[in-house]
């Protein structure tokens, strides 16, 4: 039962996500099929396309950690200690969340949306037909790595300080919402990336949460 109570918040999470995941996965297709209609045959010289584009560049690794370095800085010049510990919780949750996925859709071989119907939806795995896949981007569309980057940021940020964690979540979303828009992940990919970042933004909040100063609203009064 003490295990139970302990880890009850990430089998929630894993319970839902695994739930979601598999029934999304099985609309994927007709999703994509729908946008693709909407969109039309330019859409992809539109603007729309183009800041769908950038909103997923902004919310891949690079730029985050670049923004979260500068608000660890300012945070500590500031000697504002629980916002140092924070960003920096934030910062290993998202590398990490990021790491897994990219290392997983390097193997499992499943072709990114905008490639359908030129390649056949499936699974391929790292392997196939005498071709290495892994690597090559057409076939590593499942998980979204820039989705569980995102999210896995965001995700720890709820997890500490939950109001400015909701902001945080609504522009992981974002870059989540663009990923599918612009073909290049399944929606299931984003939905089992999202499980990913919360289990492992959860796991180094806990494991980070002792040397994270209580917020001043929270704090004991002074004896």
């Amino acid at each position: 039962m003490s295990f139970l109570r302990t880890y009850r918040l990430p089998l929630f999470i894993l319970l839902v996500g695994g739930i979601l995941s598999v029934f999304v996965f099985q609309y994927d297709l007709p999703i994509r099929q729908a946008m693709v209609e909407a969109q039309g045959a330019k859409w992809q010289k539109t603007m729309e396309a183009k800041i769908y584009g950038k909103i997923r560049v902004w919310g891949d690794w690079p730029p985050i950690m670049v923004a979260a370095a500068i608000g660890f800085l300012i945070a500590k010049v500031r000697g504002n200690q629980r916002w140092s510990r924070i960003i920096l919780c934030a910062m290993i949750a998202s590398t990490l969340a990021g790491a897994i996925a990219n290392a997983s859709r390097l193997t499992t071989g499943r072709p990114r949306p905008r490639e359908i119907p030129k390649i056949e939806h499936g699974f391929y795995g790292p392997y196939h037909s005498g071709r290495i896949l892994v690597g090559v981007p057409a076939y590593n569309s499942f998980p979204s790595g820039h989705t569980a980057t995102a999210f896995g940021f965001a995700a720890a940020i709820f997890f500490t300080s939950p109001a400015w964690g909701l902001i945080a979540l609504v522009g992981a979303s974002a870059v989540a919402w663009s990923s599918i828009v612009i073909g290049a992940h399944h929606p299931s990919d984003v939905a089992v990336s999202i499980t990913l970042a919360f289990l492992v933004a959860w796991f180094v909040c806990r494991w980070m949460k002792p040397g994270i100063p209580a917020s001043p609203k929270t704090e004991p009064p002074p004896a």
